[in-house]
């Protein structure tokens, strides 16, 4: 399981600190971070990744357009994203699925929360190996 890479996208270093930790705690060791959707779309083609880990609310590009551009790029469109975000109304829940997240979370989250939303989307992404 440790195998998998993780790409950690928010603007906020508190935030990307507690889902490394995290993360971390879980037996992940492969973590890249990034600030925003334009920083994640560079370390994307420059490392990889093999989950995707976005905010929603911020500067340059959102979670949104992010995702947007993940599902538009062949390489990466089967990518697994988990959102993480502090908007959840129905609304918000709607549009993020529509752009085809795999899952979704609200802040603040428990370590046990993310851990099993990540489980179930690895479970999930068609049995590849974790």
């Amino acid at each position: 399981m440790g195998a998998t890479k993780f790409l950690v996208v928010d603007d906020s270093l508190t935030m990307r600190r507690i889902v490394v930790n995290t993360l971390k705690t879980l037996g992940f060791s492969a973590i890249v971070e990034a600030a925003d959707g334009k920083d994640a779309m560079t370390k994307l083609m420059s490392e990889g990744a093999d989950f995707l880990i976005t905010d929603w609310n911020m500067p340059e590009m959102n979670g949104l357009e992010l995702t947007k551009w993940v599902r538009g790029n062949e390489e990466f469109a089967e990518l697994p994203i988990l959102m993480v975000t502090t908007r959840g109304n129905k609304e918000d829940v709607i549009d993020a699925m529509k752009m085809r997240v795999n899952n979704y979370i609200v802040k603040p989250f428990t370590a046990q929360g993310l851990k099993e939303k990540i489980d179930a989307i690895l479970k999930s992404s068609n049995g590849k190996p974790a």
